[in-house]
């Protein structure tokens, strides 16, 4: 019994310190004042600034825009360099895929300060194109190491099955192998997009004068203090990541009540 509540117990701080800052920031979204201590009454003023300031627009504008072509160019370019690697001998493998945990335990400032360098070596202008190549430089290994495991989980003769019936190689990868990677790739693109959303060490270094997103932005807000719009654009963020999770979640439990 008093195993089962320490065990609960903590459980409970575990998830408290993950959560109770969120839930402080969706509370004090909604505060009249601008303090971040005191509550003095609730208002949706803050939220209606946040649809008037064109900063924040425009950075949120870039935010997800690079999130979603990042994510979606990673992942098809991870999907694909997955297959490759899948299919190759053991000891090319094994390199290449030491040579893909690289850009994840690299410091992201090292490989930031890299892609700067690249870009001006190669004569080209920062911006929203250098920002977008950078998002998906960074998220491609991601998208390799979610959709490996699922190839590696695969039957070989299913494809060479697909293959001795008459498809072709690429019709039996679009029908027979994505199917059955089909989460790996999913879950490679939605770490892809977070990841994407998140980044501001990367960013900061690889865009240039007018083209900022939702972290730069904050960033260059909070040296003059943190604006209670900032906490309502959070909130919303936020509740568009449950929302997507939900779905995910409902998506998922479907499949395992078809199968």
């Amino acid at each position: 019994m008093v195993k089962d509540l320490l065990k609960k117990g903590y459980l409970f701080l575990v998830f408290f310190f993950l959560y109770a800052p969120i839930l402080i920031l969706v509370v004090f979204s909604f505060n009249q004042s601008k303090s971040r201590a005191n509550w003095t009454g609730f208002t949706l003023d803050w939220y209606s600034q946040l649809f008037r300031d064109r900063q924040i627009l425009d950075a949120l504008y870039n935010t997800i825009t690079i999130g979603v072509l990042s994510a979606v160019i990673a992942t098809i370019i991870g999907t694909a360099a997955a297959i490759g690697i899948y299919n190759m001998k053991k000891y090319p493998r094994m390199m290449l895929m030491n040579v893909t945990y690289l850009p994840v335990l690299n410091p992201d400032i090292v490989t930031g300060i890299a892609l700067m360098l690249l870009f001006i070596f190669m004569k080209m202008p920062l911006g929203y194109l250098t920002l977008l190549l950078a998002h998906i430089t960074f998220n491609i290994p991601y998208v390799i190491l979610s959709v490996l495991p699922k190839l590696m989980q695969l039957n070989k003769h299913i494809f060479e099955a697909a293959i001795d019936l008459g498809a072709t190689p690429l019709y039996a990868y679009r029908k027979v192998v994505l199917p059955q990677i089909s989460s790996g790739v999913i879950t490679g693109l939605l770490i892809a997009f977070t990841l994407s959303i998140d980044d501001f060490v990367i960013s900061f270094f690889t865009t240039g004068s007018g083209v900022s997103n939702v972290a730069i932005t904050i960033y260059s807000m909070a040296r003059r203090g943190i604006n209670p719009k900032i906490n309502a654009l959070l909130t919303l963020m936020f509740s568009g990541v449950l929302v997507l999770l939900f779905i995910i979640y409902k998506r998922s439990l479907k499949e395992n009540i078809e199968v």
